[in-house]
């Protein structure tokens, strides 16, 4: 594994950087599918919701990812915000943060993450998760920020499109050298974590690309690139494979159930 970087003097040389994917590197499962789990609890939206999106989930582990179906699910996610409050959707991840989503942290990650700030480097979280869920981890955790997806809003209402599109595959490393060139990150000097096949781009655009929980693909090409693995879940997740979250299918539902819940929140305020 990379250690934290610590030759903070070199000459001429940029800031660094650690860049961590989320889902199943930093919180096991989808991060967006924990807070549509902790909606559901909450009443604020159907059973047949969370079934819908289980099949989805399903479907990604067992024949991948599907674009059609990937930028249907945008289109209605982004139909159902269009409107509603980015304030009340933030609090709802707040809320399900505390009693959800910290304590599905990886122990091993957070003390990488730790490690890394504790040796002067900025943390980003690099997710194809909405901003509200990747900025949330990044507050909570004390990183330097977040690049996450991001919904259009207006006057703090969302207008139910996205600004760019979903921070996925390549559109992930794009984001990441747009941020070096920004701000003067040497990305020969920085490390990436990821978790799939998925993130190799954004391991391939760092000098210490380190893969946390990785699939067999990933820990295939880790082996044959001679990049280091970590893997963090409990023994009796790897024997099965452990938990594979559908980040781009996750992402794009908790964008929906989130605004429908500020939906249907403010629906019962209006009527109570």
């Amino acid at each position: 594994m990379p250690e934290p970087t610590h030759d903070r003097a070199a000459v001429g040389a940029g800031r660094t950087a650690a860049f961590f994917d989320v889902d199943n590197t930093v919180v096991r499962g989808a991060s967006a599918f924990h807070l549509a789990v902790g909606l559901y609890r909450r009443g604020f939206f159907r059973p047949w919701d969370l079934l819908r999106f289980t099949g989805h989930q399903l479907r990604y582990r067992l024949v991948g990812e599907d674009r059609r179906q990937i930028d249907r699910l945008r289109g209605e996610a982004l139909a159902i915000m269009r409107g509603h409050s980015v304030a009340e959707v933030t609090a709802i991840a707040e809320d399900v943060y505390d009693q959800v989503l910290h304590l599905r942290l990886y122990p091993g990650t957070r003390a990488l993450i730790d490690a890394h700030v504790a040796a002067g480097d900025e943390v980003w979280f690099v997710t194809a998760s909405p901003m509200e869920i990747a900025g949330l981890l990044a507050r909570r955790l004390g990183t330097t920020g977040a690049l996450g997806t991001v919904a259009e809003e207006v006057d703090g209402f969302y207008t139910g499109r996205l600004v760019g599109d979903l921070l996925h595959g390549e559109a992930k490393a794009r984001a990441v050298r747009a941020l070096a060139e920004r701000t003067g990150i040497d990305l020969a000097r920085c490390a990436a974590y990821g978790d799939s096949t998925n993130d190799l781009p954004l391991l391939s655009a760092v000098g210490r690309p380190c893969a946390i929980n990785p699939d067999r693909r990933l820990r295939r090409h880790a082996a044959r690139q001679g990049w280091p693995v970590r893997d963090f879940r409990p023994a009796r997740r790897s024997l099965t494979r452990g938990v594979r979250a559908a980040t781009v299918a996750g992402a794009v539902w908790a964008t929906a159930v989130s605004a429908r819940a500020a939906r249907r929140g403010l629906t019962r305020h209006a009527g109570g």
